[in-house]
Protein backbone atom coordinates (compact mmCIF):
# COMPACT_ATOMS: atom_id res chain seq x y z
CA UNK A 1 0.00 0.00 0.00
CA UNK A 2 1.24 3.47 -1.18
CA UNK A 3 1.85 5.81 1.99
CA UNK A 4 -0.74 8.60 1.89
CA UNK A 5 1.03 12.10 1.42
CA UNK A 6 0.30 14.66 3.39
CA UNK A 7 2.04 17.95 4.75
CA UNK A 8 2.26 19.25 8.46
CA UNK A 9 3.70 22.08 10.92
CA UNK A 10 5.96 21.31 12.96
CA UNK A 11 4.73 21.18 17.05
CA UNK A 12 7.06 23.88 18.24
CA UNK A 13 7.02 25.97 15.05
CA UNK A 14 3.89 26.07 13.01
CA UNK A 15 5.23 28.40 10.43
CA UNK A 16 7.25 25.44 8.79
CA UNK A 17 5.99 22.43 7.82
CA UNK A 18 7.15 18.68 6.74
CA UNK A 19 5.82 17.83 3.35
CA UNK A 20 6.14 13.21 3.71
CA UNK A 21 7.07 13.79 -0.30
CA UNK A 22 10.04 15.62 -0.14
CA UNK A 23 11.43 12.39 1.45
CA UNK A 24 10.22 9.67 -0.73
CA UNK A 25 13.04 8.38 -2.81
CA UNK A 26 15.70 9.32 -0.60
CA UNK A 27 14.71 8.23 3.21
CA UNK A 28 13.50 4.84 4.80
CA UNK A 29 10.61 6.53 7.08
CA UNK A 30 9.49 6.17 10.90
CA UNK A 31 6.17 7.79 11.65
CA UNK A 32 4.94 7.33 15.20
CA UNK A 33 1.71 9.08 16.24
CA UNK A 34 1.44 9.88 20.03
CA UNK A 35 -0.29 11.78 22.53
CA UNK A 36 1.03 13.12 25.99
CA UNK A 37 -1.64 11.21 28.04
CA UNK A 38 -0.66 7.93 26.86
CA UNK A 39 1.43 5.56 29.37
CA UNK A 40 2.13 3.19 26.10
CA UNK A 41 3.67 6.20 24.25
CA UNK A 42 5.30 7.16 27.62
CA UNK A 43 7.02 3.85 27.26
CA UNK A 44 7.66 3.80 23.27
CA UNK A 45 9.05 7.02 22.95
CA UNK A 46 11.99 7.28 24.86
CA UNK A 47 12.76 4.32 22.99
CA UNK A 48 12.39 5.79 20.12
CA UNK A 49 14.28 9.02 21.05
CA UNK A 50 17.18 6.89 21.99
CA UNK A 51 17.71 5.22 18.78
CA UNK A 52 17.10 8.87 16.88
CA UNK A 53 20.58 9.94 19.01
CA UNK A 54 22.46 7.35 17.83
CA UNK A 55 21.36 6.83 14.35
CA UNK A 56 22.64 7.85 11.08
CA UNK A 57 20.19 10.33 9.50
CA UNK A 58 21.76 10.08 6.10
CA UNK A 59 19.09 6.78 4.95
CA UNK A 60 16.47 7.26 8.09
CA UNK A 61 14.03 10.02 8.81
CA UNK A 62 12.22 9.44 12.45
CA UNK A 63 9.08 11.92 12.65
CA UNK A 64 6.41 11.74 15.34
CA UNK A 65 3.00 13.17 14.99
CA UNK A 66 0.94 14.55 18.02
CA UNK A 67 -2.80 14.08 17.20
CA UNK A 68 -4.44 16.77 18.88
CA UNK A 69 -7.89 15.42 17.84
CA UNK A 70 -6.75 12.31 20.66
CA UNK A 71 -5.35 14.83 23.08
CA UNK A 72 -6.71 15.98 26.57
CA UNK A 73 -5.04 19.08 26.60
CA UNK A 74 -2.72 20.47 23.73
CA UNK A 75 -0.58 22.31 25.92
CA UNK A 76 0.46 18.52 27.45
CA UNK A 77 1.92 17.96 24.06
CA UNK A 78 4.42 20.97 23.86
CA UNK A 79 5.55 20.14 27.53
CA UNK A 80 6.12 16.14 26.15
CA UNK A 81 8.13 17.39 23.16
CA UNK A 82 10.52 19.77 25.44
CA UNK A 83 10.49 17.11 28.06
CA UNK A 84 11.69 13.48 26.00
CA UNK A 85 12.07 14.66 22.19
CA UNK A 86 14.64 15.83 20.11
CA UNK A 87 13.32 14.11 17.03
CA UNK A 88 10.79 16.18 14.89
CA UNK A 89 7.47 16.43 15.88
CA UNK A 90 4.58 17.94 13.61
CA UNK A 91 1.30 18.16 14.70
CA UNK A 92 -1.78 16.45 13.12
CA UNK A 93 -4.79 18.12 11.78
CA UNK A 94 -7.35 17.24 13.83
CA UNK A 95 -7.11 13.29 13.53
CA UNK A 96 -6.61 13.73 9.73
CA UNK A 97 -3.06 12.12 9.47
CA UNK A 98 -3.54 9.32 12.15
CA UNK A 99 -6.74 8.41 10.40
CA UNK A 100 -5.56 7.86 6.70
CA UNK A 101 -2.87 5.88 8.17
CA UNK A 102 -5.42 3.94 9.51
CA UNK A 103 -4.37 4.08 13.11
CA UNK A 104 -6.50 2.31 15.88
CA UNK A 105 -3.90 3.29 19.09
CA UNK A 106 -1.31 5.24 19.97
CA UNK A 107 1.19 4.83 19.77
CA UNK A 108 1.00 3.74 16.11
CA UNK A 109 4.57 3.23 14.37
CA UNK A 110 4.05 3.28 10.46
CA UNK A 111 7.36 2.07 8.34
CA UNK A 112 7.90 3.50 4.79
CA UNK A 113 10.21 2.38 2.19
CA UNK A 114 12.23 4.48 -0.35
CA UNK A 115 9.19 3.71 -2.71
CA UNK A 116 6.94 5.12 -0.28
CA UNK A 117 4.91 1.76 0.26
CA UNK A 118 3.94 0.86 3.94
CA UNK A 119 6.02 -1.64 4.58
CA UNK A 120 5.53 -2.04 8.43
CA UNK A 121 2.27 -0.76 10.37
CA UNK A 122 2.58 -1.29 14.35
CA UNK A 123 0.71 -0.92 17.53
CA UNK A 124 0.62 -0.32 20.72
CA UNK A 125 1.85 -3.76 21.79
CA UNK A 126 4.13 -4.30 19.22
CA UNK A 127 8.62 -3.86 19.65
CA UNK A 128 10.31 -0.95 18.62
CA UNK A 129 12.96 -3.89 17.91
CA UNK A 130 10.52 -5.45 15.36
CA UNK A 131 10.97 -2.06 13.97
CA UNK A 132 14.35 -1.86 14.18
CA UNK A 133 14.68 -5.49 11.99
CA UNK A 134 12.56 -4.25 9.25
CA UNK A 135 14.52 -1.00 8.89
CA UNK A 136 18.04 -3.39 9.18
CA UNK A 137 16.71 -5.10 6.20
CA UNK A 138 17.02 -2.16 4.15
CA UNK A 139 20.81 -1.30 5.27
CA UNK A 140 23.09 -4.53 5.27
CA UNK A 141 25.54 -4.60 6.93
CA UNK A 142 28.69 -3.95 4.76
Amino acid sequence: MKAPMFELPYLDNPHETFNLNDYIGKKVIILTFWVSWCPDCSRDLPKKEQFYKTMRHDNIEMVTINVPGRERDESEAHKFQEQFLTQPVLKDNGREVYDQYESDGVPTTILIDLEGNIVGHFGDQDDFVEVIKIVGDYFPAQ
